[in-house]
């Protein structure tokens, strides 16, 4: 019990790309009874742990970096209000720069309470219309639409503060294992393989390098196999 599980399918895939790695995740799952699925904050992934019955955290990490660079970039959009849709909603353009200055406070407290807030903030811009057909959102409907995504990402958000696996395992709500996996078993074992000039010469490092991970913590590999 307790144990991690990493599975690493390529960043960028769709849901719909992602249904042959979701089925063979299925069977992971229940063969080894994981009750948690860790990832960062694409989209893809929240549909695959939806719909595997898992209890779900984004990698927080992600969201802050993600939410910061979001918020820079509108904040002086809004406190100019240049397209008049704050107006049109009634809201100042005080008041949203306060929300997102709010909202950023909020993504690094990560507090489970803190949700009912978040949705009262959305609140204020729930009247901001969306874009027609071959229009730019407007600068509400922008700040919307990010309230809305925090708010609903909440729960997952902030799982890490609540839950505590059968042995008392706890998480540290990022996803920062499996990064490091992939780091090793993907990036390392790919810079290995170029250059080589016959495929078989580069599967075989490959595998070299995985043989060597997997004992990685049991004291390292007896190299002399390999000279013998």
């Amino acid at each position: 019990m307790g144990q991690r599980v990493w599975c690493s399918p390529w960043t960028g895939w769709t849901v719909k790309m992602l249904r042959p790695w979701n089925d063979g995740s299925l069977r992971l799952v229940t063969k080894v009874g994981a009750e948690l699925l860790i990832t960062d904050d694409a989209d893809a992934f929240k549909k695959v742990a939806d719909n595997q019955g898992l209890m779900h955290q984004v990698c927080k990490s992600h969201v802050q970096r993600n939410t910061d660079a979001l918020i820079a970039n509108l904040k002086p959009l809004a406190a100019a209000d240049s397209d008049g849709s704050l107006a049109a909603i009634g809201v100042s353009p005080e008041q949203a720069v306060a929300d997102l200055e709010r909202l950023g406070e909020l993504i690094r407290s990560r507090q489970p309470e803190q949700e009912d807030e978040l949705g009262m903030m959305y609140g204020r811009y729930m009247a901001a219309a969306p874009p027609r057909e071959n229009e730019q959102a407007s600068i509400a409907y922008r700040v919307r639409s990010l309230m809305l995504d925090r708010w609903n990402l909440w729960r997952r958000l902030t799982r890490y503060r609540t839950w505590k696996g059968p042995e008392g395992e706890r998480i540290d709500g990022t996803n920062n294992h499996a990064e490091r996996a992939i780091g090793w078993w993907v990036k390392e074992r790919y810079r290995t393989m170029r250059g080589y000039k016959k495929a078989a010469n580069a599967v075989n490092v490959s595998r070299l390098l995985a043989w060597c991970g997997n004992h990685l913590n049991s004291g390292g590999v007896d190299l002399e196999a390999l000279v013998a």
